[in-house]
């Protein structure tokens, strides 16, 4: 991956105070369509899928011990379509384990008994979404929120403590999905810090890198938008006002979506970041790339996972 700047922490619109609710909503929902939907013949899958397979390539076998927390998960963004598509994989796992073993209808352990009821995932936030997290929570057993802010540069130990007694679930899996790449340095490294301190895992997913061809994705945002807003929004006459007379949807998504791919961190980037804070002894790293739109859209992933 050549890299065509160093990093430039350059703003996005959508993260400005300014920048009125109701178009950040409007973005937003934009952004999650961006996630779960798939364009036949360039995309295999789904990026929120991507995210699901490279979680279950990863952890392996421990993919079951964690309980999965979003930081920075804004309206619920594409955690619930990753709750969904990583929980099936896990109940197919355990099904053909089953099969290979012809154990079909024998009594499960502890640990499978957790695996086939599904792990957990929690979204979290400095500004919570109540209301669409509710929504969320409403549509699978396996998706929870913490109703208070969480500040993902100095999250408790005991984050989960708030969350009913029997959806405290196990080890904590910390998810920045498209997130890592809005703290600076300072706050990145505080963030990384706190993870390795009080957390047994996470993992940072991005959709850009500071390459060409990563711009090139992001410019085909707003034809593409053009082309299936209609199918997803068409109950929105303002969604459609500002997609196609006043083209606000698009044009922040794509000049965010530039900015965005200015700011992506480098496996090296980020490394150097916890090189400055913490004790990484005990801990193992790991990255790559999928590719997400063929032939120029890469999903970046990076992961830490503390030794077992």
């Amino acid at each position: 991956m050549v890299l065509l700047t160093p990093r430039i922490h350059f703003y996005e619109i959508d993260d400005q105070s300014w920048f009125p609710q109701y178009f950040r909503e409007k973005v937003q929902a934009g952004l999650t369509l961006l996630w779960t939907f798939r364009v036949p013949l360039i995309q295999s899958a789904t990026p929120a899928v991507l995210v699901a397979s490279t979680l279950q390539e990863v952890l392996g076998n421990r993919m079951s011990e964690f309980t999965y927390v979003d930081f920075c998960a804004g309206a619920g963004g594409p955690t619930p379509f990753i709750e969904q598509d990583l929980n099936l994989r896990l109940r197919k796992s355990l099904e053909n384990a089953d099969l290979r073993n012809g154990i079909n209808g024998r009594n499960h352990g502890d640990e499978e008994r957790h695996a086939a009821n599904g792990v957990d995932f929690v979204l979290t936030d400095i500004a919570p979404h109540l209301e669409a997290w509710e929504e969320a929570a409403k549509k699978s057993d396996n998706m929870h929120f913490i109703s208070t802010p969480v500040d993902a540069a100095n999250a408790p130990p005991d984050l989960l403590r708030s969350l009913p007694a029997g959806e405290r679930g196990g080890k904590v899996f910390r998810l920045f999905n498209l997130a890592f790449h809005h703290f600076d340095d300072p706050l990145a490294e505080r963030i990384l810090h706190n993870s390795i301190a009080t957390s047994d895992g996470f993992g940072i997913f991005e959709l850009q890198a500071r390459t060409f061809s990563s711009l090139l994705t992001v410019s085909l945002i707003w034809p593409l938008l053009l082309l299936i807003t209609p199918f997803y929004f068409w109950r929105s006459p303002g969604h459609l006002f500002f997609t196609y007379v006043i083209p606000i949807i698009p044009f922040v998504l794509v000049f965010d979506g530039y900015v965005s791919s200015l700011r992506t961190r480098s496996t090296q980037e980020i490394l150097a970041l916890m090189g400055k804070k913490g004790d990484v002894k005990g801990w193992e790293f790991g990255s790559g790339s999928e590719c997400h739109t063929y032939p120029t859209g890469e999903m970046t992933w990076f992961i830490g996972l503390r030794k077992s």
